[in-house]
């Protein structure tokens, strides 16, 4: 194993050198395997599945050292993999992109019109296969079907502006704006069939080893007949993930990934049937040491490809939209647990809410693993604070009301259970998964978001008010938290939401306040900066009052995370308090300050931040006046708008003038009979950057520009230039 892994350090040819470690892994891996399988196969010969067994992992051993050997002789280029290559349905949408894409006088009806719509319906059947498959939901598949329609008809419009742009050298307009909307309907449904994809594998990547654990409870009983039933079961979850890990291979542009994932894929196939004879083995002989040995062995090979299947199929899928189905997928199942309580179900509330439990580890186990690939920062600590609320204090919350409703419902007679504690407890739970996910969308930026997604930001603040209210009125509207809601809808719609539609002279000048706070937000942000916040109260506070302002403000051109005046009025009053708390730690550098001067300048500022979050609370009842003119609703917010971004303004000024106070009076003055200072001022380490800059894959099909026409000079005419020297 030392000789193949110098070997394959010393390999140029990748392909060889994947091929190499594949072999390596496949000795590593069977070797125990090879032990046991001999042990059970020389103690128990007269069994069928003891020698498949055997055989299955001698030929794997086998082929291995064939693949080392043929590796170590090869000489000239290596052959392409069976499992190389993007996604079909991914690699045929961007193919499809490319063609649609042409000059008006290239394009020939006979010739171009079809070709465009063979590949079109080509595509559309991929997208009705995946539509089809039996985890797709309803809603889903009438989305689908909808965008493929939808593609259609944009592939009409734009043939039809092709032919009336025929024979033009420079395109129109309106044939510019029907290869946008073109490619606009390919984004939808390709963000279709992705988000398809990603409930296909939020569902059946959950639980992966109750199948298992059924079947091996049933052989050490020595039942055989049970091993053949939940035999089938078992296969039938092993063909569902390598089914699903082939949708999501066939929607990724990532090759590399895609040729793990299929790679991963087989081996869970292959493995499958002997997982069954080893139980098998164990039914017919329950009492043989050898036999249990042999059937650790492979449960332990079968969850550990399990594991590595799905962070590889999580490596291939992206975890925004692993987030925002796996929320979605959890309100379904909170749903169904509030109704499920008031039925009396015991049954389907205990399964339901353990799918609750494991979509929520899945989401936190997923994120956690994304932060990896992160430097630490504030970025990543408030990501993790939110998955570190959900697994540490939501979830056994949650667990703890679960339990004990179970237990009321399986007495009989059926006790009573508190149903607002119980949906208290659900609330928190879907409640703590969109956090995460917002906190993970916090760095996106807004361009690089699927803004027409129905898991967009807009939508899912009008899903989340819907959704919560609707798990409140399964309880007969008893939810307290339901009328701050109600409260904040006007026609229908939030307050954030009707601020999206001012007009356009008030977006205007609200955008000029914005720019204005913006001046004074990177003030705050050079000065923070420089400080290491690990030791240093007055800048993690001043970074946490600026991180709320920003969503203050955003609320006011309808966008962040606050959707309603209650949210802005609470972030107003966490401003405040993080204003107090600001006011205390300052006012103690301030007192033991010896200079006169640089005291009176920390504790005037700290005035003003005392009356700017006063000021903060007032403005921030932000409302939209609707009002009906002629049948016709008319919005408007720019006074309360523009009075809270100038509050945020201002006190965002006076936080700077305070942190630049307080180290003035912390550091620059000698200080007689204290041991150390409040908080320490050292400066932040620079960011650790990669040496090599990372290949975006996004980038892997950049635009083509066009370039500088090469002139063509006559050899004759340039010589003539040299006779004037």
């Amino acid at each position: 194993m030392d000789q193949t892994g110098r070997r394959q350090a010393d390999l140029k040819d990748p392909r060889r050198r994947d091929d190499l470690a594949a072999a390596r892994a496949t000795l590593k891996k069977n070797s125990m395997m090879l032990l046991t399988t001999s042990k059970a196969f020389v103690r128990h010969p007269e069994l069928a599945a003891a020698k498949s067994n055997r055989d299955f992992v001698y030929k794997e051993v086998c082929d291995a050292v064939t693949t080392i050997s043929g590796i170590a002789q090869a000489t000239g280029p290596s052959d392409a993999h069976p499992f190389e290559g993007a996604g079909e349905l991914a690699a045929a949408l961007d193919e499809f992109d490319q063609k649609v894409i042409m000059d008006p006088l290239q394009y020939d009806e006979r010739r171009t019109r079809p070709s465009l719509e063979e590949r079109l319906e080509s595509i559309i059947s991929g997208a009705a296969l995946m539509a089809d498959s039996s985890c797709t939901r309803e809603e889903r598949q009438e989305k689908i079907v909808r965008e493929c329609n939808a593609v259609r008809q944009a592939l009409q419009d734009l043939l039809s502006e092709y032919m009336n742009n025929a024979g033009r050298k420079e395109p129109s307009e309106s044939l510019d704006q029907a290869i946008e909307h073109m490619c606009k309907k390919t984004r939808d449904l390709r963000r279709q069939l992705r988000k398809a994809v990603v409930d296909h594998v939020s569902d059946s990547f959950l639980e992966t080893n109750v199948p298992l654990l059924v079947l091996i409870e049933a052989a050490k009983a020595g039942n055989q007949a049970e091993v053949e039933e939940y035999a089938q079961v078992f296969t039938e979850h092993a063909n569902k993930l390598v089914e699903v890990a082939n949708l999501a291979c066939s929607m990724s542009n990532n090759e590399e990934g895609v040729k793990f994932v299929r790679m991963a894929a087989s081996q869970i196939e292959n493995l499958c049937p002997q997982v069954i004879n080893a139980a098998r083995i164990l039914a017919a002989r329950p009492r043989s040491k050898v036999a249990q040995e042999n059937m650790d062995v492979f449960k332990e090979a079968w969850e550990r490809q399990v594991r590595i299947l799905t962070e590889a199929v999580d490596d291939i899928t992206t975890i925004d939209d692993f987030l925002a189905v796996s929320e979605s997928h959890i309100l379904e199942d909170v749903n169904k647990c509030v109704m499920a309580l008031q039925e009396g179900d015991a049954d389907t509330l205990d399964r339901t809410a353990g799918a609750i439990r494991g979509r929520s580890a899945r989401v936190c186990n997923v994120v956690i693993s994304e932060m990896d690939n992160y430097e630490p920062g504030d970025y990543t600590e408030r990501v993790m604070d939110a998955v570190n609320v959900l697994k540490d204090q939501v979830m056994p919350y949650f667990a703890e009301k679960v339990e004990m409703a179970v237990d009321a419902l399986s007495q009989n007679p059926q006790l009573e259970v508190d149903e607002n504690e119980f949906i208290e407890a659900s609330r928190l739970v879907y409640d703590g998964v969109r956090d995460i996910r917002r906190a993970v969308l916090m760095i996106r930026d807004p361009q690089d978001l699927d803004i027409d997604s129905e898991y967009d930001e807009e939508e899912t603040i009008s899903q989340s008010e819907t959704q919560t209210k609707s798990i409140a009125s399964l309880a007969g509207s008893s939810y307290n938290n339901s009328t701050a809601y109600e409260e904040d809808f006007i026609q229908g719609k939030t307050t954030r939401q009707w601020m999206q539609e001012l007009p356009e002279e008030e977006k205007m000048k609200i955008q000029e306040q914005i720019d204005v706070f913006k001046v004074e937000k990177e003030k705050l942000e050079q000065e923070i900066a420089k400080w290491d916040d690990s030791s240093n109260d007055i800048i993690t506070l001043a970074k946490q009052m600026c991180m709320i302002m920003m969503e203050m403000t955003d609320f006011t051109r309808g966008r962040g995370p606050l959707k309603t005046t209650m949210h802005v009025i609470n972030a107003a009053k966490k401003i405040s308090e993080a204003g107090t708390q600001l006011d205390s730690v300052a006012s103690q550098i301030a007192d033991q300050c010896p200079d006169s001067v640089a005291n009176e300048d920390l504790k005037a500022y700290l005035q003003r931040i005392k009356l700017y979050c006063h000021q903060l609370n007032i403005t921030s009842k932000v409302k939209a006046d609707v009002q009906n003119i002629g049948g016709e609703l008319i919005v408007s917010g720019l006074d309360s708008a523009t009075s809270l971004i100038m509050a945020a303004k201002n006190l965002m000024n006076a936080v700077v003038l305070a942190v630049k106070a307080s180290y003035v009076a912390s550091t620059k003055f000698k200080r007689h009979g204290l041991k150390s200072p409040l908080v320490t001022w050292r400066m932040k380490a620079p960011e650790k950057k990669p040496l090599v800059r990372l290949e975006n894959p996004n980038e892997v099909r950049a635009k083509v520009r066009k370039g500088a026409r090469n002139k063509d000079i006559e050899p004759v005419k340039a010589l003539s230039e040299f006779d004037s020297f």
